[in-house]
């Protein structure tokens, strides 16, 4: 069995693959400060609960966005599994090629769900990954990771107004009934909720201008079940793309 890690800046995302099905997955909550025993600890109990036997784990493979807990990661995958991990970054065979100016500056779990994403939809496509930022990348239609676009996390966005104002609350973050709020709270939500859905529609326009009307958009991360179906231009939800971008990249690496 290959556990896959998604350690993100929000959440981390395990997954277990028993050959090309997944079949256990958990999210839990990203915090630098925990020791590798407490994390070693957290995974024990998930392994308790719903996994199967820790000694079922043949690979690991890892995507991390947070330096200082990928190398908590490997320690476990080494004391916990008895296996040293795949880290993708570079020098590790994806098959896709990085046109970004800069390849080291494209975060890990952008070339994943990229990855993941050419080999499920083919392309040109697009991915849009709503997490804590979120994020827009473009892959050609030979495979190649042409680059993207990147704006604020609606989480962010509505953290934002509640840190740098003097009377706005913090609030929920869900659909108003009406664009017209009659509160402050509906009054927020309106804005947050609907200006989120016109900039993400708006940046998928014109990426769209310039890879072709016929690419394809894909939606993954936290959020995008809550908003995906508002915006009419993503053709496919995938809740579980970056873990189904590392299973792919770790049986390239094995070929």
């Amino acid at each position: 069995m290959l556990l896959a890690i998604d350690i993100g800046n929000t959440n981390i995302v395990l997954g277990i693959f028993q050959e090309k099905k997944l079949i256990h997955h958990w999210k839990i909550q990203t915090e630098k400060e925990k020791t590798s025993d407490e994390y070693g600890v957290t995974l024990l109990n998930l392994f308790s609960l719903s996994g199967p036997e820790k000694t079922a784990i043949e690979s690991v493979v890892i995507s991390s966005v947070v330096p200082p807990l990928t190398p908590i990661f490997e320690d476990l995958s080494k004391s916990l599994f008895r296996v040293k991990p795949v880290v993708v970054g570079p020098g590790l065979k994806t098959g896709m090629p990085i046109l970004y100016e800069n390849p080291l500056e494209v975060g890990a779990d952008r070339v994943v769900a990229a990855v993941a994403a050419y080999e499920k939809h083919g392309g040109p496509c697009i991915v849009v990954d709503f997490g804590t930022a979120t994020t827009f990348d473009a892959v050609s239609s030979v495979g190649e990771y042409l680059g993207g676009a990147i704006a604020p996390g609606i989480q962010i966005s509505a953290e934002a107004l509640y840190l740098k104002t003097a009377k706005l609350p913090r609030i929920e973050i869900k659909k108003p009934k009406k664009a017209i709020g009659r509160t402050t709270v509906t009054s927020m939500q309106s804005g947050l909720y609907f200006g989120y859905v016109g900039l993400v529609s708006k940046i998928i326009e014109e990426l769209k201008g310039e890879l072709g009307e016929e690419t394809t958009v894909i939606s993954t991360g936290g959020f995008a079940a809550q908003v995906s179906h508002e915006i009419t231009a993503i053709d496919a939800h995938e809740p579980n793309l970056i873990l189904e971008g590392l299973r792919i990249l770790h049986e390239r690496i094995r070929t």
